[in-house]
């Protein structure tokens, strides 16, 4: 049994999650941008259908992406390479939050349906309009080809959802938000479910305690200014690969 949490209810111990499924800590009625702030800031996240009460979960290990040791192969560094030579290639940040989460949510080959439901597209974009949560995205030409989305909290970034329209796209927005977070001191990103996708991008999994630990600090520390880092010219830092 899970506990069914309600209106103001506090979540419980991560360490009460179960073992199988693993990480299922709790369920609601409900999700808003405050509960989700709540649940982020000691390592748990909501994933469900939509026909589900909201499930929350914190699995042990955690799949982390240490930004020092992305995994950018030589395939992405070449389209990487052949994109910024070409002048096509462009790597925004924020540039329209809601329409990423809408590319995100569209059903996968062989998927009927999608884990994003109206609920939590409305909340995700609250935590966007706080400046928690934010979206990068990579053009060609002028044309959307891919992105991802996630919540930033202090020093930490958890990774939602990426989507890819061409080949390798949410890989080179990933590589981007690597070389963002390098520059601001953010060591790690939360990748949330181990697959064996992340761990070709240098993703491993750690253990639930270490990460919460790490969470409970990095959420703490002075956020990273967002709204600089729009400012600047993002395709620039992929010149580092």
């Amino acid at each position: 049994m899970i506990p069914w949490l309600l209106a103001d209810d506090p979540f419980p111990p991560v360490e009460r999650s179960l073992a199988q499924p693993n990480g299922l800590l709790a369920a609601s009625r409900h999700l808003d941008a405050d509960l989700l702030v709540a649940a982020y800031e000691q390592g748990i996240f909501p994933w469900y259908s939509e026909a589900d009460p909201v499930l929350w979960w914190s699995p042990d290990p955690r799949m982390v992406l240490f930004t020092a040791e992305f995994v950018a192969r030589r395939s992405l560094v070449r389209r990487i390479r052949a994109g910024l030579n070409a002048d096509r290639l462009e790597v925004r940040l924020d540039a329209d939050f809601a329409t990423t989460m809408r590319e995100c949510a569209a059903p996968r080959r062989g998927q009927d349906g999608t884990w994003i439901t109206e609920e939590m597209f409305d909340a995700y974009c609250e935590l966007h309009r706080r400046d928690l949560a934010h979206s990068v995205e990579v053009f060609v030409d002028g044309r959307r080809i891919g992105g991802l989305y996630g919540v930033a909290l202090g020093r930490m970034f958890f990774g939602e959802s990426m989507f890819s329209i061409e080949p390798d796209a949410s890989k080179i927005a990933l590589a981007a938000l690597v070389r963002l977070l390098l520059l601001e001191k953010v060591p790690m990103l939360d990748c949330q479910q181990e697959t064996s996708h992340l761990a070709s991008l240098g993703a491993r999994a750690i253990a639930r305690a270490q990460f919460c630990s790490h969470v409970a600090a990095a959420v703490r520390r002075p956020p990273v200014d967002w709204p600089r880092l729009r400012e600047r010219p993002v395709t620039d830092l992929l010149r580092a690969y």
